[in-house]
């Protein structure tokens, strides 16, 4: 592992290892650029990981729950992001959608909505489309590049015949970046069922062990795990200086940079600009436009799970491999804009009781309990329209571990999220109805694992944080890497569309500097 001078400002600092950020830095590394990486959180081995959901949350989840101001059944929400090398890429699923050309058009396509801020994409769809199939190839998705699909477990037969029966078509087991054969040097997928837990074999694509070692292979990166970013500094010209950071034994470090790349998911990303407020930029680094920490989406998600007559042993096999489409297109007669996607999902028993059976004791979590086995399940994720007060601020009176303000979510739900729910609860509960679920279990996902917005994406500096490349308006040697970037959420899971932002963000960087425009 290459180690470079904290006084060496030839380098690129990137802030975060996650989709974003350690696809960024492999991409830079292959490219000729040095690059540091600061991670929060340590480094895991294959080894670590356990087939045990509350053992594994212990050691992903970020340990530091922002502040939550939301109006209840929000107010418990915390949104789900790992500390670790890697970052959520260990615990993702492993769908991999691309937002469609309607998603990304979305104030085009869905006009003006009261209260709604959503905004079109400012990268051209043809190029974005080009970018998101190099992603595809990266990650070995199935169904595109020639790589067949995964196999469909008891839970995807059954979400498959309900779907059919209620007249679905667009049902397939998906787009998954985890291997249905051998590829990469790692192997197919066995169908252990503990997708969310990290991948023990490694099926599933994770930065962890491909972006991270081929770049740690060039010789052009130093990974520095354990090291939490403080803030970003400036020179008198209001360019990217360098970052204050503390390292693993709480000291301060100071690493100096040509250019900085903000990766540390949406909420602690705009935190981090917001607690690098200086003299120059008194509202927070690159927010001269006050956009910094607004338009926090994360996905509508509920949960629908059915007890079937006979077994179903839903959690063997791939926890999502199942997806219905039908429902995605934006079709406002149904009385909201956007869309979303059934997929299949399932829970251990520890968590589908926690999940699922939340304040019930006795008799009816007994009988939850014991029809375990029958359990076939979905969740929801709809497309959640931006608004301007739905926001990542910094707490007025929670300070971390290093004195500086914790994040604040506060976030309300539209109503086009209302009429969106219940037209999919309703549709949800028709499917398993349809192949004779004897009981439903419905439940608001009040946690949220796919957190965007906060630093979005604009063509007028004044609409937004950052440009087409995720370049700030404001910095020019600053960078957004990560889903804060989106202007819009779509009904994808975000994760190809981050990586493929940041494969695009590489190219643009690595030309400017060899062009020394930056």
């Amino acid at each position: 592992m290459s180690a470079f001078d904290l006084d060496d400002d030839s380098v690129v600092v990137i802030i975060g290892s996650g989709a974003g950020g350690a696809t960024l830095a492999n991409e830079l590394c292959q490219q000729g650029v040095r690059c540091v990486l600061l991670e929060a959180g340590e480094r895991l081995t294959l080894t670590d990981f356990e087939n045990d959901e509350f053992a594994m949350a212990g050691k992903l989840a970020w340990p530091d729950a922002p502040e939550v101001t939301s109006p209840a059944p929000l107010d418990t929400s915390r949104p789900y992001v790992c500390k670790a090398v890697g970052g959520t890429t260990l615990h993702w699923s492993g769908i991999a959608l691309r937002l469609n050309v309607v998603e990304r058009r979305a104030r085009q396509e869905y006009g003006t909505l009261a209260g709604a801020s959503h905004a079109d994409w400012p990268v051209p769809v043809a190029d974005l489309d080009a970018y998101y199939a190099r992603a595809e190839d990266k990650l070995g998705v199935t169904g595109t590049h020639g790589t067949p699909l995964l196999p469909g477990n008891n839970n995807f037969k059954v979400l498959y015949n309900g779907a059919r029966r209620i007249g679905y078509r667009d049902i397939s087991t998906g787009t998954m970046a985890i291997n249905s054969r051998a590829r990469d040097g790692r192997p197919g997928c066995v169908q252990m069922g503990f997708c969310l837990q990290g991948c023990k074999i490694a099926a599933k694509w994770s930065a962890l062990y491909t972006e991270i070692p081929r770049a740690e292979q060039t010789g052009r990166l130093d990974l520095r795990p354990g090291c939490m970013a403080l803030r970003i500094e400036h020179d008198a010209r209001g360019r990217a200086s360098g970052v204050v950071y503390a390292d693993r034994a709480g000291r301060q470090q100071r690493q100096r940079a040509r250019v900085v790349c903000v990766a540390a998911n949406s909420v602690q990303s705009a935190r981090l600009l917001l607690n690098s407020a200086s003299t120059t930029f008194p509202q927070g680094l690159a927010n001269s436009s006050g956009e910094v920490g607004r338009n926090y989406m994360t996905h509508n998600h509920v949960f629908v799970m059915a007890r079937m007559p006979k077994p179903v042993h839903a959690y063997r096999g791939t926890v999502q491999a199942g997806l219905v489409a039908d429902e995605r297109p934006h079709r406002p007669e149904r009385g909201f804009a956007g869309g979303y996607m059934l997929e299949q999902i399932a829970f251990g028993l520890p968590l589908a009781t926690l999940a699922l059976q939340t304040g019930s004791w006795g008799q009816q979590l007994g009988e939850f309990i014991d029809g375990y086995a029958n359990i076939a399940g979905l969740v929801v994720l709809g497309e959640d329209l931006p608004q301007p007060d739905n926001r990542v601020t910094l707490s007025r009176s929670k300070m971390d571990a290093h004195g500086l303000p914790i994040a604040s979510i506060h976030r309300v739900p539209h109503a086009n999220d209302h009429a969106m729910m219940k037209h999919a609860t309703e549709r949800a509960s028709a499917l398993y109805q349809a192949v004779g679920a004897e009981r439903l279990y419905v439940r608001e996902a009040t946690g949220t694992t796919h957190n965007l917005g906060t630093n979005r994406m604009s063509a007028n500096p004044r609409d937004g944080v950052v440009n087409m490349w995720g370049q700030t308006h404001d910095v020019p040697n600053l960078f957004v890497s990560d889903g804060s970037q989106f202007p819009t959420s779509g009904a994808a899971n975000p994760t190809l569309t981050i990586v493929a932002l940041a494969i695009r963000q590489a190219d643009y960087i690595a030309r400017e500097f060899t062009a020394r425009s930056l």
